[in-house]
C-alpha cells in the first residue's frame, strides 16, 4: 500500500469519526439512533473505491473496538458490537465495498448512476444487514424491526442524495481522480 492510499482510508475514517461528533437523534421507541455517518460510509464506498472504502470502514471499526468513543454520542469500546444497532455498523464496511466496486463498472459516471447505487445498494445493504440483527438482538420479530426501522428512511434517503453530490463533485476533482485512478489501476495491474 503506498502512502497516498493510507493516508485517503485515514482520512475517510477520521470524517467518520467527525461525523460521529453530530449528537444522535434518539427515538423513544427504538434504541438505534439517527445518525449522520451513513453518509460517511456511502462517501467511503464512493470517493475511495472497493478496496480503499472498505479498509477505511474496517479501520473505523477497529478504533470503536480499542475503545475510541467514535461513534455518534460518544459511544466506543466493544460494548457497541453486542447491541441493537450492531448489524448496521458491521455492515458499513460491507457497503463501502459494494458501492465502491459497483461504481467501478462504469464506463462513464454520472449522478444518477452514483444516487442509483446509493440507494439500492447502499442504503438497502445496511437494512438488510442491520434489521435482522436489530430483531435478533432486540429479541422481536423481524417485522416489528422492520415497522421501526421506517422511521430512518427518509433521513437515509437524505443522506443517499447528499452523498452521491459529493461523490460526483469529488470524483472529478483532479486530486482524487488522478490519485485514485492510478492507484486502483495499479492495483489491478499488479492482480492481473
Amino acid at each position: 500500500m503506498k502512502i497516498k492510499e493510507i493516508t485517503f482510508v485515514a482520512v475517510f475514517a477520521a470524517v467518520m469519526g467527525a461525523l460521529g461528533v453530530v449528537p444522535p437523534i434518539m427515538l423513544s421507541f427504538t434504541p438505534v439512533p439517527i445518525t449522520l455517518q451513513t453518509l460517511g460510509v456511502l462517501l467511503a464506498g464512493g470517493v475511495l473505491g472497493a478496496r480503499l472504502g472498505a479498509m477505511s470502514q474496517t479501520i473505523f471499526l477497529l478504533l470503536l473496538a480499542a475503545g475510541v468513543p467514535l461513534l455518534s454520542g460518544g459511544r466506543g469500546g466493544l460494548s457497541v458490537f453486542v447491541g441493537p444497532s450492531v448489524g448496521y455498523i458491521i455492515s458499513w464496511p460491507i457497503t463501502a465495498f459494494c458501492i465502491g466496486y459497483l461504481l467501478s463498472r462504469f464506463q462513464t459516471l454520472k449522478i444518477q448512476h452514483i444516487l442509483f447505487i446509493n440507494l439500492t445498494v447502499g442504503i438497502l445493504l445496511i437494512y438488510l444487514i442491520g434489521i435482522p440483527v436489530q430483531a435478533f438482538m432486540m429479541d422481536i420479530p423481524l417485522l416489528k424491526a422492520v415497522q421501526l426501522s421506517l422511521i430512518y428512511i427518509p433521513g437515509d434517503v437524505l443522506k443517499a442524495i447528499l452523498a452521491s453530490i459529493l461523490v460526483y463533485r469529488l470524483r472529478k476533482h483532479p486530486f482524487f481522480s488522478r490519485s485514485l485512478a492510478t492507484s486502483y489501476s495499479n492495483h489491478l495491474s499488479k492482480n492481473i
